[in-house]
């Protein structure tokens, strides 16, 4: 499918995006920022102006502060204590990446929704049902928090700090004193150190095998050039990369993407098995492709290029090892390099060419070589991958198999160029909340905490990602659960989680700090009733914005409501409880603390620009601008000696030894493959697994744009505006007599969810998608009712990061009660 809008030359393209967009500059890293006392250098200063208010009204600054990549900023309207309404960023002139305004999209603007919602927890609550049953009974403050004390003091007696776990959670992101993620950074885990500390977890559910591809390929956690930075390319490439559905709002990458594409020509191709909204109209070309096998695909464009000579031979042999026999480290085997794979030189004795991809991809042959040599003959490459690529059975290959491409095209710390990661941004530094040292080192797989309660006994280092020791001493018998609905909802295979946490013989206790009464709420011992964003006042930062950064300070709108009390007074109670009050609050209030972190940062900074803490609390918003797109590795570009990697030979490490070692050591099932360079590899539950004969459509997921994962899943107006579906193709549901609107049931090995169909040609046939985070909402008979996508997904870890797997999927579809009409 190709849609040519922008009939033009390569070279024009760029010369046009070049003359418009590139401007002098300085790009210095985040690090060099936050050690180094030179002044920041922006471009400009970009101010907030208060709106007034109506009479008897008052607005407040506050902020949405989800998962999703921004951090947008509200303009709460309160009149008598109550919000009556919320406008978004309404400062500066709109120019873009000038002093655009922070737009919230429609979930933040439904804040007041979340604020004012019957599911808010309103009181201390304790079980007295079976867990998981969700019967409570309304505690005290003291008697909550003192039943949590001594559960505390009795596990750290009986078991150790180790059978203390904080459960990873994202409900709320970027502030400073309200953070849930990361959890070694919350308040909870300052509390913990201070009590001998916990088991602690690498890792994340975002990018869980894409961080640790990335360390063993670059050295590093890897971004690619800012998304801004498309204006300076000639063609630009989205590997599963959706920005309009997972960086919404004006304060993420979406804003930039249109913005850019509008004032650019650059060609702009999407690969992804479902037409996304970053794609619908704005793309030159959509390739739809089977799920999982993005590094066939890039194996065969790697074929064309290296056949046809179209790769940077100088690059690859100045920045790179194991690209070929002349850089291949010495241990390596003979024909070990990645030339040799693709060639059909290695083991296998393949060549990786389009006719072979074609196969396995479902992309025609001659749309391989098409590809292939547009990549090859562009001057500038913009190419990037979502993390939804790396959420799969082989996500770690899935994602370095991407980043080669830009590599061999020598693409790497130029200005239109790319990493073949995904995009970064330009930030502002700030000083966090110290959390201090965990004394306890060991650590596992985020996504093993499940094994970690029920078969603690059998992890290995060489079999499970077991780090800082040998085996575990003792399983999880208590977890902290803030801001998270990861105990339940977010987790893989929700019926296997469910029968580990119901046993409260296992994990002894489950305390959950939350706002509404979701999901895993309902498998907690004690539940804490936590304040919104808008009833405690904070800083909130991290918001993916391009060439823009900011922060907001987001005051105190409205009074806590019913019982509610902030994370902050809620750990220092505890803490005197426990017998570390002094230490933890150091003598200071959460407004002490917020004034002693911007002091802090403005120490650090040097920036004449940031205003004092009093006229900031006022202002709301503080914008900066950069004066061109953000580049990564620009430094080792310009000087590979003097500006190493962080990998063992300091260069792209296309052949990582490391990895060689690790493959020759750790205990691999036949389906599981860790190699030294990128390859494709079939791997459990892809589209050539045995199961397909019982569950013949693929399933991914995909970030929603009514909630982000399960927040705001439950304002009712987002629901309806935006019903949970999941996406099939015309010939896929006419086989199974399915209309778009019917209510089918969709089935995997481990359970099954009752849903809405969208029969759409947006996606590719053989592939379905349903969007991540509805509510687990299970019938008598223990059928989800909802669309919960971890009723169907797998809990078995990829090979090597231990990630989840979440978006390689096989299942079942069939008509439960016709209830649609014809596409």
């Amino acid at each position: 499918m190709s849609v040519n809008k922008k009939q033009t030359t390569n070279d024009s393209a760029f010369a046009l995006s070049r003359r418009d967009f590139v401007k002098s500059g300085t790009v210095i890293g985040t690090l060099a920022l936050a050690t180094s006392g030179l002044t920041l250098p922006y471009s400009k200063k970009v101010m907030a102006k208060e709106t007034p208010p109506k009479a008897n009204e008052e607005i407040i600054w506050s902020a949405c502060t989800i998962d999703c990549g921004s951090r947008c900023p509200l303009r709460m309207h309160v009149t008598d204590g109550d919000i009556k309404w919320v406008e978004t960023d309404n400062t500066g002139n709109d120019t873009f990446n000038h002093d655009h305004q922070v737009r919230a999209c429609l979930r933040g603007r439904s804040m007041r929704r979340r604020v004012y919602n019957p599911d808010r927890i309103k009181y201390p609550l304790k079980r007295i049902g079976k867990r998981g049953e969700g019967k409570f009974k309304r505690i005290s403050w003291d008697e909550a928090l003192d039943t949590i004390a001594a559960s505390l003091n009795d596990t750290i007696k009986n078991y150790g700090n180790d059978a203390v776990y904080i459960n990873y959670g994202t409900g709320t992101l970027g502030g400073t004193v309200t953070k849930s993620w990361a959890p070694s950074q919350t308040l909870i885990a300052r509390l913990m150190n201070l009590k001998g500390g916990y088991l602690n977890h690498y890792g994340d559910y975002s990018t869980g095998s894409y961080a640790t591809i990335s360390g063993y390929l670059y050295g590093d956690y890897m971004s690619t050039n800012g998304i801004d930075d498309i204006a300076n390319a000639d063609l630009c490439v989205f590997f599963g990369n959706n920005p309009a559905e997972t960086r919404m709002s004006g304060g993420g990458n979406v804003h930039n993407y249109m913005e850019t594409e509008k004032r650019s020509n650059t060609r702009i191709i999407v690969i992804d098995p479902r037409y996304t909204d970053t794609a619908c109209g704005r793309e030159d070309q959509w390739i739809p492709i089977r799920q999982g096998t993005d590094a066939a695909l890039c194996s065969a464009i790697a074929y064309i290029l290296i056949t046809e000579n179209k790769v940077n031979q100088s690059f690859l042999d100045t920045y790179c090892v194991g690209y070929d026999q002349k850089t291949l480290p010495a241990s390596a085997p003979k024909n070990g390099s990645y030339k040799d794979y693709i060639l059909g030189n290695g083991n296998d004795k393949t060549p990786k060419t389009p006719l072979w991809a074609a196969h396995i991809t479902g992309i025609p042959a001659e749309d391989i070589t098409k590809l292939a040599r547009e990549i090859g003959d562009a001057k500038r490459l913009y190419l990037s991958q979502g993390w939804g690529i790396q959420r799969s059975s082989n996500g770690e290959q899935a994602c370095k198999a991407v980043a080669m491409i830009p590599i061999l095209c020598g693409q790497v710390g130029l200005q239109g160029g790319s990493t073949g990661m995904r995009e970064g941004d330009h930030t502002y530094p700030f000083v966090r909340f110290p959390t201090l040292t965990n004394p306890v080192k060991t650590t596992i797989p985020f996504f093993l905490w499940t094994e970690a309660i029920d078969r603690y006994q059998e992890l290995t280092p060489n079999r499970d990602g077991l780090r800082g020791t040998d085996q575990l001493k003792n399983p999880i018998k208590f977890i902290w659960a803030y801001a998270s609905n990861t105990l339940i909802n977010q987790h893989a295979n929700i019926n296997r989680t469910k029968k580990i946490l119901e046993n409260d013989k296992a994990c002894e206790m489950i305390v959950v700090i939350e706002n509404h009464m979701t999901a895993s709420a309902k498998y907690a011992d004690i539940i804490l009733p936590d304040c919104t964003a808008s009833e405690q006042a904070d800083f909130c930062m991290d918001g993916s914005a391009g060439m823009m950064p900011y922060f907001i300070f987001a005051s105190q709108v409205i009074k806590p409501r019913f019982e509610c009390r902030p994370i902050y007074d809620i750990m220092s109670d505890l803490a005197k409880r426990l017998g570390v009050e002094k230490e933890f609050t150091e003598g200071r209030s959460q407004e002490e603390w917020l004034k002693w972190m911007y002091a802090q940062t403005q120490q650090q900074n040097n920036d004449p620009d940031l205003p004092d803490y009093d006229t900031m609390k006022q202002q709301g918003i503080y914008k900066k601008q950069y004066d061109r797109p953000f580049v990564p590795l620009e430094d080792f570009r310009n000087d590979p000696q003097a500006n190493p990697l962080n990998t063992p030979s300091g260069k792209i490490e296309l052949y990582s030894e490391q990895l060689a070692e690790i493959a020759a050591k750790w205990e691999l099932k036949d389906d599981e493959h860790i190699t030294p360079i990128a390859e494709y590899r079939p791997s459990f539950d892809g589209w050539d697994s045995p199961h397909r004969k019982q569950f013949p459509l693929q399933m991914t997921g995909f970030h929603f744009k009514g909630r982000v994962h399960s927040t705001y899943g439950n304002v009712e107006l987002l629901k309806a505006a935006i019903p949970q579906e999941i996406w099939i193709n015309p010939i896929d549901a006419q086989q199974r007599g399915i209309k778009n609107g019917d209510l089918v049931r969709v089935t995997s090995r481990f359970g099954e969810t009752q849903i809405g169909a969208k029969v759409t040609p947006r996606m590719m046939p053989g592939v379905t998608a349903m969007g991540d985070g509805a509510w687990y909402a299970p019938n008598k008979q223990g059928v989800d009712m909802n669309g919960a996508l971890n009723t169907l997904t797998n809990n078995r870890p990829t090979p090597l990061a231990k990630a989840n797997p979440s978006h390689t999927n096989l299942v079942e579809i069939t008509l439960v009660k016709s209830m649609g009409v014809k596409a």
